[in-house]
């Protein structure tokens, strides 16, 4: 603590104690607390309660009060678990009688602020900052403050009853932390009596017919196997473990017990503890027969975490995935058409007609299915799965349920038609299935079904019924398994079915383009630009797209009245030009597709458009064409980026000044790559007068990049002002090595001196700077060669990058000013009271 603290403390702590000072704001309490907690983590000796005895003398006062406020109370009693977790400290306070009156029966726990939830929560954080010690965790059990922590963990309070059982798990890992060694080399050693307690209270709370106590008591045990304790003290694990697998395999077989839904969580964090890692044993088997006994919705997470187990037995897993299929191969069966493929499971886990009775009800039938599909995705993201899913009748099975529905399937067995009432028109579960389909695309052998597949998607991309959202869906899973098809045309030259497909897409673009509906619009333009990214480079794709109306649909929707579908078409214009406008062998169309159409179309859009998504949008796309060389020869390119910052430096959208400044660097990289010998390295002082310097030098003053990088250091957002200061010291680095820099002295005295000590004295000032001159009025020109080098070494560009770079708040955050703030704030509201008064 430095000395001003130490100076302040008392007249805080004095505040904190009187009654009748209003409270505090509690966000003043915490930073408090948390000063306190770094404080005590740096130094765990006794000298900090000894050397500022105001600290107990705030404990011994607020205890004293007939009835402190909740805040302060709490506030007290976070700061006693604190200051008590060194064993020196805790001495020290015992010794002072002060940490039995605040956490034992004499204390709160015992009065009418013990009605308060924040006491009661601060009273759990006391002990558990507290308990880093065994002195506290002898202290703890012998005053009952076990038994208080047991019945904490049934609060009404959520916050509450969560603190107790992370409390419980901290006490019982940190009592059998010295016992770690003996569990190693017997399981039959005793349990510290915290440890005992816990697990009696476990045990007896499992067999109590109270619902609540058992619930309690399962969440607490998936807390235990999910933390520290099932990964460091895996004896310990088996142990407690052997000793309640009866009662949970009782709970299993008892279909009543409200309690089977954490069943599943619990037996999960059980399964991930390295005590059962081996194929052997009681454990594997009572995991079967969960997935045999849970319904199949509380069965789901529990299979799909088994899944993602590396060391789960292949015959666990395998029912795993059966228990997840189920569902999927009940859809398929209920069809009852002459099924391409076989169904997807040869025999059930648990009764088949339960799943059949979930997807007959409407209450449950979309639950189940999203549920399932939700897993599904997650299985399908995994680089390793250690089994095969059977992908041609799963596809076969989404294709199943997004046709029934759409209502474009009529199944004739009763459950079929049942599950197809159920579904049909259902948001929910297309979305989930589209996300599902889009996952399988990744998968090279479903290659048998495409052509049905293509069917099912362009039924939902061409139906008025389709929502927005699921068509969005629809076009993601379409854009994923257009790829597919180009890639299965290449191998086996299949053109013929890829040129329909492609065609029929097309056709349902451009309708779907003319939408009413701006969100299908604007899907229906993110979809074009999604092709166009992955197939732009296929001969028949270009074809296809460039035969159809596409192209001046999407160009009308440059003048959309919606924002967002403007700036969406501003994206897929940028793109399409990539192949109509800058490719080498684009075909010529008409003159309304020209390049410098197309330039001065965006250009207008970024210097006029009242809206900030247009203009984000165009700066993207001509950074991307900068980066793509599809900006012509160097001298075009040198006007382009001139005219584009010109605009962009005036935008009242920081994002597009920022994107301004992400053009500026992508030119001045390539830039230096055409002129230097030695792309990026940094030249020596003899080199600083070649031709390509000064040719670099004059490229960048004709273009006025230095204006606007040097005014962009005074961005009045921070954001700008960093981008600006990251290029300019990337300049200075190519060229001026590290020790050729100007002497600031020697640039005074220079012509253009006072104009670069003007400029150094105007970037301190950073976004105080108004209205930043770039015509040379001040003696500074910033189109001049000679004066940008001197500027670019003279200029200390690193002290403004450490400055550009502190956070908002680092002036004032300090403990010292925290102390100073609640000074200063009880000092005002007394002042306040005497005026008013």
């Amino acid at each position: 603590m430095t000395r001003e603290c130490a100076v302040l403390l008392p007249g805080v702590c004095a505040a904190l104690a009187d009654p009748r000072q209003p409270g505090l704001d509690d966000t003043c309490l915490e930073k408090l607390l948390d000063w306190f907690r770094s404080l005590t983590w740096f130094d765990p000796t006794v000298e900090l309660v000894q050397d500022n005895p105001c600290l107990t003398e705030l404990l011994t006062s607020v205890l004293a009060l007939p009835e402190p406020s909740p805040s302060i109370l709490s506030f007290t009693l976070q700061l006693a678990g604190i200051l008590a977790s060194a064993e020196s400290r805790f001495q020290h306070l015992q010794q002072e009688k002060l940490l039995g009156r605040l956490f034992g029966q004499e204390g709160p726990r015992g009065g009418a602020a013990w009605e308060d939830a924040s006491v009661r929560s601060a009273w759990l954080k006391g002990v558990h900052s507290m308990l880093h010690h065994l002195p506290a965790l002898h202290c703890l059990c012998s005053t009952g403050g076990m038994d208080v922590i047991f019945t904490l963990q049934g609060d009404p309070s959520l916050f509450v009853a969560s603190a107790a059982s992370q409390l419980l798990v901290h006490v019982l890992t940190f009592s059998l932390e010295p016992e770690t060694s003996k569990a190693l080399s017997t399981k039959d050693c005793d349990w510290p009596v915290c440890a005992q307690m816990i697990a009696k209270h476990i045990k007896e709370s499992l067999q109590s017919s109270s619902a609540s106590h058992i619930e309690q008591s399962l969440k607490l045990l998936s807390s235990l196997f999910g933390s520290c304790f099932g990964s460091c003290y895996a004896a310990w694990t088996e142990v407690l473990w052997l000793d309640i697998a009866k009662q949970i395999e009782s709970f299993l077989l008892e279909e009543t017990v409200q309690a089977q839904p954490l069943l599943a969580n619990l037996l999960l964090n059980v399964a991930r503890s390295p005590a059962f890692c081996g194929t052997e044993g009681s454990f594997w088997a009572l995991v079967t027969s969960a997935l045999e006994h849970l319904t199949p919705v509380q069965a789901g997470p529990l299979a799909v975490g088994l899944l993602k187990l590396c060391k789960c037995p292949q015959d666990v897993r395998i029912q795993a995935l059966t228990v997840l299929l189920q569902p999927m191969d009940c859809i398929l069966r209920a069809a009852s058409q002459p099924l391409e493929c076989a169904g997807l499971l040869d025999e059930s886990v648990s009764d088949p007609a339960t799943v059949e009775s979930l997807l007959s009800s409407k209450t449950s039938c979309a639950g189940l299915l999203c549920q399932t599909l939700a897993h599904l995705e997650k299985l399908l993201s995994l680089k390793h799965l250690r089994v095969d899913l059977p992908c041609v009748s799963l596809l076969h099975s989404l294709m199943t349920i997004l046709q029934f529905c759409n209502g474009f399937l009529s199944p004739t067995s009763p459950l079929g038609s049942t599950i197809s009432r159920n579904l049909i028109n259902c948001f929910r579960v297309q979305k989930s299935a589209l996300d599902v389909l889009a996952a399988l695309s990744e998968k090279k052998d479903c290659d048998s079904l495409i052509g049905s597949l293509f069917d099912v998607l362009l039924a939902y991309l061409q139906s008025p019924n389709t929502s927005p959202t699921v068509l969005k869906k629809t076009f993601q899973a379409t854009s994923k398994w257009l790829v597919h098809l180009q890639e299965l045309s290449s191998s086996n030259s299949q053109w013929q079915q890829t040129e329909k497909i492609l065609e029929d897409v097309l056709v349902v673009l451009q309708k779907r383009l003319c939408s009413p509906c701006w969100e299908v619009r604007d899907s229906s333009l993110e979809f074009l630009t999604s092709m166009v990214k992955c197939l732009r480079d296929q001969k028949e794709f270009r074809q296809c797209l460039l035969s159809s109306e596409v192209l001046r649909l999407t160009e009308n929707l440059l003048e959309d009245p919606e924002s967002y579908v403007r700036a969406s078409a501003v994206t897929a214009v940028g793109h399409l030009a990539l192949i109509t406008c800058f490719a080498p062998d684009s075909p010529v169309i008409g003159n309304q597709y020209n390049k410098e159409s197309i330039v001065a179309k965006l250009q207008e859009i970024l210097s006029t458009d009242s809206e900030g998504f247009p203009r984000r949008a165009v700066i993207s796309i001509f950074t991307k064409w900068l980066r793509e060389g599809c900006t012509g020869q160097r001298e075009a390119t040198e006007q382009f980026v001139s005219r584009v910052i010109q605009t962009v430096e005036h935008d009242l959208d920081w994002e597009v000044r920022l994107g301004g400044l992400e053009l500026v660097e992508v030119f001045c990289s390539q830039t230096i790559c055409q002129l230097s010998q030695c792309p990026y390295a940094p030249v020596s002082s003899a080199a600083t007068s070649s031709t390509p310097q000064n040719e670099l030098l004059q490229v960048f003053c004709r273009a006025k990049l230095f204006g606007f990088l040097f005014g962009s250091l005074c961005d009045c957002d921070k954001p700008v002002g960093q981008r600006a200061c990251d290029v300019l010291v990337g300049l200075r680095g190519h060229f001026y090595p590290m020790s050729t820099l100007e002497n600031p002295q020697e640039v005074e005295d220079s012509p253009a001196g006072r104009g670069i000590a003007w400029l150094q004295r105007t970037l301190r000032q950073g976004s105080v700077a108004q209205n930043f001159p770039t015509d040379g009025d001040v003696g500074v020109d910033f189109q001049d060669p000679e004066s940008m080098m001197l500027a670019l070494g003279a200029i200390d560009l690193l002290e403004l990058h450490d400055e550009l770079n502190k956070s908002s708040d680092h002036v004032e955050e300090s403990p010292q000013s925290l102390l100073q703030d609640i000074l200063a704030t009880v000092g005002t509201i007394e002042d306040n009271e005497v005026d008013c008064y």
